[in-house]
């Protein structure tokens, strides 16, 4: 990362940090502040500061005012006060087996994740990611909403995918379903998406419906093709050293405020598609519904590929 981007970003950590005597997080999360998931975080920090009596405050950077994830992730890595709503397939470059949690028709609702987060599997993995990368998964409960493919033309099936340049998220999971989807996976920061589809750089995205209506996406887009191909759990990483450097009461609250939270904004968006649907269909926004097992048969090898299929059945029966 070029100093001259890092720099903005480190300097409102530094001045958040200084007009504080005690502990302060700050939040990074790409979405806009109307999303179900900012607005939770917004309660979150309510909660962690009455708590603590304002000895742990929260400050939230909603549409990655701290930089891309990746940047900020290295931040987090260096011990800076920064905590990141990232999904597993981000996290995989430092402990490659959480990717399993991003990849393709792993579940078949959300909620499935619960199992799968408390299993003795998926514990060892956030100690091993903790030990290895100085990254501390705090929670993994933020449902984002299911990923739909939003594109400039009709798709209904993977031939209709054929050329066709698909903004998704820069990890291996992500890249590969989306190419064994029939698309030309373009992975792209989210903020940089809106820009992209104007300007015809890329003919498509995959995203969750809350999140492309934040950014307005349906003014650049025609068609969405109901895929649900990935539905978009995530969790808070923040740094290992700042969160171990936490009195016990203060790590307690921040854990559970946070995990209460996730619940929360989870059932928010997943009560929003709906409506979401609605206006953007008022919009002029065509919706498709597909055979999702034509689309499930070809992500198959996405789990071999990457070495996931020997822990998908350890997950999902919680062992």
């Amino acid at each position: 990362m070029k100093l001259t981007k890092l720099l903005p970003a480190l300097a409102l950590v530094a001045a958040s940090h200084s007009a504080h005597a005690a502990y302060q997080l700050n939040v990074s999360i790409a979405l806009s502040p109307q999303d179900p998931i900012a607005q939770s975080m917004e309660n979150a920090k309510q909660a962690i500061e009455e708590r603590s009596e304002g000895e742990l405050t929260i400050q939230i950077f909603p549409n990655s005012q701290l930089g891309s994830d990746e940047d900020v992730i290295e931040q987090i890595r260096s011990g800076a006060n920064i905590a990141i709503l990232v999904d597993a397939g981000r996290l995989s470059e430092y402990q490659p087996e959480l990717g399993i949690l991003s990849a393709p028709y792993l579940v078949e609702d959300h909620r499935d994740y619960g199992q799968i987060t408390t299993s003795p599997l998926y514990l060892n993995w956030v100690e091993g990611l903790a030990e290895k990368s100085g990254l501390r998964l705090l929670n993994y409960n933020w449902f984002q909403g299911s990923r739909q493919m939003l594109t400039q033309s009709e798709v209904n099936t993977p031939e209709d995918l054929n050329g066709v340049r698909v903004r998704t998220i820069n990890s291996p999971v992500w890249v590969k379903t989306i190419e064994a989807m029939g698309a030309t996976p373009t992975p792209l920061p989210w903020s940089e998406v809106y820009s992209a589809l104007q300007l015809g750089s890329i003919d498509g995205a995959e995203a969750q419906l809350t999140a492309a209506e934040g950014q307005n996406l349906h003014e650049v887009i025609t068609h969405v093709a109901l895929t649900n191909h990935i539905h978009l759990m995530t969790g808070i990483a923040t740094s290992e050293q700042w969160y171990q450097a936490l009195p016990d009461e203060l790590r307690s609250i921040l854990d559970e405020e946070l995990l209460n939270a996730g619940d929360a904004a989870s059932q928010a968006t997943a009560d929003a598609q709906d409506s979401v649907r609605e206006r953007m269909e008022a919009a002029g926004v065509t919706f498709s519904e597909v055979d999702m097992q034509v689309f499930r048969d070809r992500v198959g090898s996405v789990y071999e590929e990457l070495g996931y299929d020997q822990y998908r059945d350890q997950l999902l029966s919680g062992e």
